[in-house]
């Protein structure tokens, strides 16, 4: 991993779940991200959920991915 790249993470099962309470959304909804991406870590498969964190200014912002 690149010192510019944000980080990526493969984000649990359970967490998923509460992710997609908390937003009101299924999983077909979320923004996607191919598994040939660079960033992707090894190990994902399609249907994977990602968290990105990028720190912009001083603060974290955080971005959600569905592997394809």
């Amino acid at each position: 991993m690149h010192i510019l790249q944000p980080k990526h993470t493969k984000v649990k099962p359970s967490e998923i779940k509460e992710l997609l309470s908390q937003y009101n959304i299924a999983i077909s909804q979320l923004p996607k991200i191919k598994l040939s991406d660079p960033g992707v870590p090894e190990g994902c498969q399609s249907g994977d959920v990602l968290k990105i964190e990028r720190k912009e200014g001083g603060e974290t912002i955080v971005y959600y991915r569905v592997v394809v």
